[in-house]
């Protein structure tokens, strides 16, 4: 049997052909109109600093002429007028444009310091950068008060993650000002060091008193590796956290000398049983993850009461890997009652009772999780040999409801810029809208969005209430039906299984790129295409522009 990257790399290879044809059919199908085509290279020209007013003018009744010109403004953000920035904050107040605009444009009025500016126009934000540009603004202006200084301390509290340097002069004026007390100091540096940052915690240290300074550094410096300078730690709850996180970050690089080291510091510092667990869950579960020896037994020694969800499943998918079905069905059966009930789980501890000889035993498991419309509900049913529990949802909306929503301004500029290439602008704009949506005005835009070939719109919009579940025709979109038939029978493949592989690959999103370079409907990297393109002979082959 081939190994399983290698079989999923072979599957992915022999669809290369469909790929491609229904990317090409995709290409001719889809034409923007006159409009949208111009819109398109205007942007593109502005891009590039060829920004045309006459061409602009002849657009402005666009819906998305705004994104035209924030594209002009941004490529020149640090040179904007002040005057004509808030005139284009004023115009398109209350639209995702504006707010795309404010939060490039007051970090560039930030780097040159003009603080009045930077206040006139500021709106809240949970962006870092920005709230310390903000306080920098207040303070420069002579407003350091109990207020900014209770604002600056929550930054301060953020989390144990890196804050941008433009906090650091926040921070200074927050010493002097008295407002960074020590014990302030350690708190970052506890949720520094539970953040595993030993960075942070070294930073948030200066301005300790000297004592405090040189263990607040030993602390990171076991964060960052462990060493035996803490079995001479104060023997505190302090010490038994941080020598908690420094041996959990160890376990993840290093699972074997951590579980070597563990006792000698549990017994120094008098690390909790519940300190112990959560280094012995991260032993275990970067075991197991990593395929490594000792699994079983050490996925064993995790204490019962450190367990979640997610390493009782890797409890169950271990022993099934080994074939062990007692282990696996014991497994199971350890889990939270919500966990267990899954009807994943309920499937699964059906066969391992099939596994261990209790058929019997097995059917009311199956029964119970055939009842779900879910992959797991459908193999129960296949085993009880009944059809699936299909109850599809159809809502009786109205032509004229859907209307209503294709004329909403905000889904007008977000089809529009999907159709020219602008996905993030798209997203902020579909964000927008549904910021103002209830549940239904929300899935007739999914409608709107899918008419306008936007597919993957349902899987982040659909789901926040149970009853979505059931709108199949719009989670499970089924386009290129005709070319996917023929592409499946000329290949010898199911077609069913052809349109699973694209909704879960792009959800039949035809510019989908992943990470790591994967491209189009079945995400194919171009590389891979090209070959593949070669050995077979497939002709109309262009490259990455053919996926």
């Amino acid at each position: 049997m081939l190994p399983a990257m290698t079989r999923r790399s072979s599957t992915a290879l022999s669809l290369l052909p469909l790929a491609t044809t229904l990317l090409i059919g995709c290409a001719n199908a889809q034409s923007l109109d006159a409009q949208n085509a111009q819109l398109k290279a205007a942007i593109a020209a502005a891009e590039r600093g060829q920004f045309d007013p006459g061409q602009a003018a002849a657009l402005s009744r666009h819906p998305a002429y705004g994104w035209l010109e924030y594209a002009n403004l941004r490529r020149n953000i640090d040179t904007v007028d002040t005057a004509q920035a808030q005139a284009f904050l004023k115009r398109y107040d209350g639209q995702a444009v504006a707010n795309t605009f404010r939060s490039v444009w007051l970090p560039s009025v930030a780097r040159r310091q003009d603080w009045p500016t930077l206040l006139a126009n500021w709106v809240p934000t949970d962006n870092a950068g920005l709230r310390c540009a903000q306080l920098t603004a207040r303070q420069v202006t002579g407003k350091v008060d109990p207020q900014w200084i209770s604002e600056a301390q929550d930054l301060w509290r953020k989390n144990g993650k890196s804050l941008p340097d433009g906090c650091d002069a926040v921070f200074a004026v927050l010493q002097a000002q008295g407002g960074l007390s020590d014990a302030l100091r350690w708190e970052r540096i506890d949720a520094a060091a539970d953040a595993q940052q030993p960075a942070v915690m070294r930073s948030a240290a200066r301005g300790l008193p000297a004592t405090d300074l040189a263990l607040a550094n030993n602390y990171a410096a076991f964060v960052d590796k462990p060493n035996a300078s803490a079995l001479n730690w104060p023997r505190n709850e302090r010490s038994r956290r941080i020598a908690t996180d420094g041996l959990a970050k160890l376990a993840k690089a290093d699972p074997g000398a951590t579980e070597q080291q563990l006792p000698q510091y549990a017994q120094a510092l008098g690390l909790s049983a519940d300190q112990q667990g959560q280094v012995l869950y991260q032993i275990a579960l970067w075991t197991v993850a990593s395929y490594l020896p000792d699994s079983a037994r050490r996925l064993n020694a995790v204490p019962e009461s450190a367990y979640d969800e997610r390493l009782h499943e890797w409890r169950v998918r271990e022993a099934m890997s080994r074939g062990d079905w007692p282990a696996a069905l014991t497994a199971i059966r350890k889990m939270g009652s919500k966990q267990r009930s899954d009807p994943r789980w309920r499937y699964f501890e059906g066969r391992m009772l099939e596994k261990t000889g209790q058929a019997q035993q097995a059917q009311p498991l199956f029964r119970d999780a055939a009842r779900a419309p879910t992959f797991h509900g459908f193999l129960a049913a296949d085993k009880l040999q009944q059809g699936y529990t299909l109850c599809p949802w159809k809502p009786n909306d109205s032509a004229q409801a859907q209307a209503v929503i294709a004329r909403d301004p905000a889904i007008q500029r977000a089809m529009a810029l999907y159709q020219i290439d602008r996905a993030g602008w798209a997203v902020a704009e579909w964000n927008s809208a549904l910021s103002r949506f209830d549940d239904t005005q929300r899935r007739l835009a999914v409608r709107v969005a899918q008419d306008n070939g936007w597919f993957d719109r349902a899987v982040f919009a659909l789901g926040k209430q149970p009853q979505e579940q059931r709108l199949y025709d719009l989670r499970f979109p089924l386009h290129h039906d005709a070319t996917i038939r023929r592409e499946s029978a000329r290949n010898a493949i199911d077609p069913a299984w052809v349109a699973a592989e694209i909704r879960a690959e792009s959800t039949f999103t035809p510019r989908a790129r992943s990470p790591a370079n994967a491209m189009g409907l079945m995400q194919v990297l171009p590389a891979t295409g090209a070959g593949v393109a070669k050995s077979i002979g497939l002709t109309g082959y262009g490259g990455a522009d053919s996926l």
